[in-house]
């Protein structure tokens, strides 16, 4: 007996002690943890000086994805406008995850997040934002009767949900980490009876939880209205209409110590705001129903997850990178700069194919028919190979010597020669990328090309100047957006991270 009231009276007492702790709630736990977060300081004026600005972002309809070789998509068209207008260089850093995109943003690995992101109190906490880009609805994502072609509206309409209170009960899949997630949170509130929340894989995509519940593997999912309305158009079984909020703002989040590419930012989108460029992008991803189904059927777009083809030559492109040993995808990023993978593409000055290949070339390698794209990429390869040979012994890192092969290709070997006789001559490394292009630039100034050491003479250095940085700018892009496994480093603190350029 005595016993038991020992026990009893313990309990009391932990029960006291428990009860006159501090309460903490899970909103003050967020805000210790927040606390607790490393941000990095950097700023605009650092990115200026850098050269390049990354963003961290998806591939989606939205944000980017390829198609046939080009790089396309509404944030990706946004960006490019402001950085081209900072003279800055974009660099991508695809990240699905949302929790880590936010996680990359404060420790430096990226510069902005450009994911369609809805603006909450929650994520204001965290992050900065820029000026909206635009105000959307979150819509409830449901599939129509399987049998809607042949029902009445009004049969189809009793099908499905209208009224978010028919919504209790109910399993809806959302990104995790997600302003979806806290949305359904408290609408359940709202409508006062539970909803089933099921976050998606930590890598889920909205896009591909909107094909899941399309192809009837899942009910219901949630989406901003305009993400909705493009990938309507790709599964007309879908119904976008019931609304589950508010109009929301939509726009970039930057960390909150950049005041800086804050002020920048907000000055370009007010001053874009004013312009029809803005709009006829806005239209070109949102409103074109036509042109983003041929894109998304296509089986040269990333946004067919089905596919992972580039073009219809990867086969023959992948056969001939071996040869050079380069990354299957910087040949394709070079191809698509020649032609745009059009086989019958020709110049004004007679270089034909898909590799651009001139007549005189083709005949070094007994090739006469530089428009068939087996042969053509033949030759081309074949003096790539050769100019690369030209260069191994004088070049040891294996991305500088890239860089002076494909401008070689672009301009001729002798050029290039010039330009390194220059970097030696004014001592500068003629094993830099850097320092040898700037003299090749230089080579249009009649100081430079009549220079004793120049033999080629005149040369407009920015044409291959600029054909090396685009290639691998797309390359980068090719990689990231296909997903090839790429090791990782902080962009603060390597600023020549996967810099081929």
């Amino acid at each position: 007996m005595k016993l038991s009231i020992k026990i009893i009276c313990l309990f009391i007492a932990f029960s006291l002690f428990i009860g006159c702790r501090p309460s903490v709630s899970s909103g003050q736990v967020r805000e210790q943890k927040q606390k607790k977060e490393f941000i990095v300081n950097f700023d605009f004026d650092k990115i200026k000086e850098r050269g390049f600005l990354t963003a961290i972002m998806d591939n989606s309809s939205t944000g980017l994805f390829i198609y046939k070789g080009r790089t396309m998509g509404y944030e990706y068209e946004l960006l490019r406008l402001f950085c081209n207008e900072h003279n800055l260089q974009l660099r991508i850093n695809i990240t699905p995850n949302l929790k880590e995109a936010f996680n990359k943003l404060n420790t430096g690995d990226g510069d902005l997040l450009a994911y369609n992101l809805t603006v909450t109190k929650e994520r204001k906490k965290r992050i900065s934002f820029t000026r909206y880009h635009n105000l959307q609805k979150q819509v409830l994502i449901q599939r129509k009767p399987k049998n809607w072609r042949e029902l009445k509206l009004h049969e189809i309409e009793a099908a499905l949900i209208r009224n978010p209170i028919n919504l209790i009960g109910k399993k809806v899949y959302v990104r995790p980490h997600s302003s979806y997630y806290d949305r359904l949170v408290n609408l359940s509130d709202e409508i006062g009876g539970d909803i089933t929340i099921v976050p998606g894989e930590s890598n889920a995509e909205t896009e591909e939880l909107i094909r899941m519940v399309a192809d009837g593997e899942i009910d219901y999912t949630v989406a901003e209205e305009n993400v909705a309305l493009v990938n309507a158009i790709y599964y007309p079984v879908l119904d976008i209409k019931t609304a589950v909020s508010f109009p929301t703002q939509i726009a970039w989040g930057i960390r909150k110590d950049s005041p800086e590419l804050l002020s920048e930012l907000n000055s370009w989108i007010d001053k874009m705001k004013k312009k029809t460029e803005y709009y006829v992008i806005y239209n070109k991803y949102f409103k074109t129903s036509k042109s983003a189904l041929k894109r998304s059927r296509s089986r040269y777009s990333t946004i067919n997850k089905e596919e992972d083809n580039i073009s219809p030559y990867d086969a023959l492109i992948q056969e001939a990178a071996k040869k050079l040993n380069w990354d299957w995808y910087l040949l394709a990023a070079q191809i698509y700069k020649e032609s745009k993978f059009d086989p019958d593409a020709e110049s004004w000055a007679g270089a034909r194919g898909l590799m651009q290949v001139m007549p005189i070339t083709g005949e070094e390698y007994s090739v006469k028919d530089l428009f068939n794209p087996k042969q053509n990429i033949f030759v081309g390869t074949s003096h790539l190979l050769w100019l690369q040979n030209q260069w191994k012994n004088k070049i040891q890192d294996k991305n500088e010597r890239i860089k002076f092969v494909l401008a070689s290709y672009n301009v001729g070997l002798g050029h290039v020669q010039d330009a390194v006789r220059l970097t030696k001559k004014y001592g500068g490394s003629i094993t830099s990328w850097e320092d040898v292009s700037g003299y090749l630039l230089k080579k249009s100034y009649k100081k430079f090309f009549t220079d004793p050491v120049v033999q080629f003479g005149y040369c407009r250095g920015e044409e291959p100047v600029q054909y090396v940085k685009v290639i691998n700018d797309t390359y980068r892009i090719y990689k990231d957006v296909l997903r090839l496994e790429e090791p990782t480093a902080s962009l603060v603190n390597r600023h020549n991270f996967l810099s081929l350029t």
